[in-house]
This record gives C-alpha cells, sequence and structure tokens, in this order.
C-alpha cells in the first residue's frame, strides 16, 4: 500500500530497550501504554488520514482533541484511560465500534445522545466500568436489574447496536426496548454535601431581625391572663348585656 509505506516512512518511532517502536501497521494504529494525556500531535501528522482503527487503551488521556482528524476510523478503542467529557466527539459516519471501558464518564443520557448524534451507524459499543455503567464490576450496589433497565434505554436510544458491553442484543431485548425503553434512563442521585460556613470572629456583630435577649437587668415582658372589671360611667354597648336582659 502507498499510503502505508508513506505513513510508516514518516510515522513516529521511539526506542526503547534496544527496539525501534511502530505504531502504524496497514491502517491500525495501537499506542497502547504509553502514558499519554492527550493524542500525540505526531500521530495525528502522520498517520490520521490513512488509519482505520485507533487503539489508545492503557493511556492517560483526559481529552481526545484532534480526534476530528482521523476521519476515515472504522474503530475507535479508548478503554483504561481518564476520558469524562463526551463533548469532545466529533462526527464520523463510518465509525462502527467504540469502546470506552473503564473511563469516568458519569452522566448517561448526556453519553449517549453525544453517541447518538456524532456515530449513527455505531453497531457495537462497550462502556463497562464507567459510573455511569451499573454494572457490578464497578458499581456493586448494583444489580442485574440495574443493569438492564440501563441496557434497555441505551439499546432504545442507539438503535443500530448489535453489540452493547460486549454482549449482542437479543430479539426479546429490543422489543422490551422498544416498549420501555424511554422510561429506563438511568437517575444517578447526587451525594448531599453540607454547606460550609466561614467561622466567624467572636466578637463579630450579626444582624437579626429580631431583638436579641435582654440582659437580667433589664425588665421582661410576661405574658399572663389578667381579669377586667368595668368600673366605669360610660357604656361599653351591648359587650355586658345579658340575653334575659334584652
Amino acid at each position: 500500500m502507498a499510503g502505508s509505506t508513506a505513513a510508516s516512512s514518516n510515522g513516529p518511532k521511539d526506542d526503547q530497550n534496544g527496539t525501534v517502536y511502530e505504531p502504524y501497521r496497514n491502517g491500525d494504529i495501537s499506542y497502547v501504554g504509553r502514558e499519554c494525556q492527550s493524542i500525540p500531535d505526531r500521530l495525528v501528522h502522520a498517520y490520521a488520514f490513512a488509519a482505520v482503527r485507533l487503539d489508545l487503551s492503557f493511556n492517560r488521556l483526559c481529552t481526545i482533541k484532534g480526534i476530528e482528524h482521523f476521519i476515515q476510523l472504522t474503530e475507535l478503542v479508548l478503554d483504561n484511560n481518564a476520558l469524562s467529557d463526551p463533548s469532545e466527539f466529533r462526527f464520523n459516519s463510518q465509525l462502527k465500534t467504540l469502546s470506552l471501558n473503564k473511563n469516568c464518564f458519569e452522566n448517561l443520557d448526556f453519553l449517549i445522545s453525544s453517541i447518538e448524534q456524532c456515530y449513527p451507524t455505531l453497531t457495537f459499543l462497550s462502556l463497562l466500568g464507567n459510573p455511569a455503567c451499573p454494572d457490578q464490576i464497578t458499581n456493586p450496589d448494583k444489580d442485574d436489574d440495574d443493569y438492564q433497565r440501563y441496557r434497555y434505554y441505551v439499546i432504545h436510544k442507539l438503535r443500530q447496536l448489535r453489540f452493547l458491553d460486549s454482549r449482542a442484543i437479543t430479539a426479546s431485548e429490543r422489543r422490551e426496548s422498544r416498549r420501555v425503553g424511554a422510561f429506563m434512563k438511568v437517575a444517578r442521585p447526587r451525594l448531599y454535601e453540607a454547606p460550609t460556613w466561614a467561622e466567624e470572629p467572636e466578637d463579630a456583630t450579626r444582624f437579626t431581625p429580631l431583638p436579641a435577649l435582654s440582659s437580667g437587668s433589664q425588665k421582661k415582658t410576661v405574658y399572663g391572663v389578667l381579669k377586667y372589671k368595668y368600673t366605669g360611667k360610660h357604656s361599653e354597648g351591648n359587650r355586658f348585656i345579658r340575653n334575659d336582659q334584652l
């Protein structure tokens, strides 16, 4: 392949233990376990237009900026990284496989909506090991019912999928997802954090709309019952007229 030869001759090479590291071969880029935090520019410049498969697993990726240059990709593997922002996905009508196992995605609705918009022909998706995925591997407090509800929701949203989390989607799952998938959104309650208040100096003046408690030397208001008897010369109307006097 002319494209393969050109990419290989100009690509990045790392000498490690006396060997030459060549990440590109026949349309595949394997840049695994290199401890990179973003997609290296040299990968983009050398291989972006020739690569059909990109594997960046077991790195420290917290961003995939630059992925938009890999316009020929049909398979993208990003397992075991620190990715958390689905808004960095870019449109690719050719991508069929997306593996995001063991990352930091939390909002399932945002994640699936982004995938739906960016990868309309996706057939394989794996999200195991993310907070957004209620699998019992990383979420031991979840059960099989939680995971099945999650599957119904994802299958309902991404109707072209054939495999979810390395498991084939069955005909019964597809039927059930059409019936209940829209109502199976996985809710993750936020943990309540008590507000923290800055400590005030002991002599700080505090505003209060109520009067402060008075000291012992001041007079205090006392509530009680007082018997009232009118002894004046003026009438108080019908207030003191009994029924037998009318």
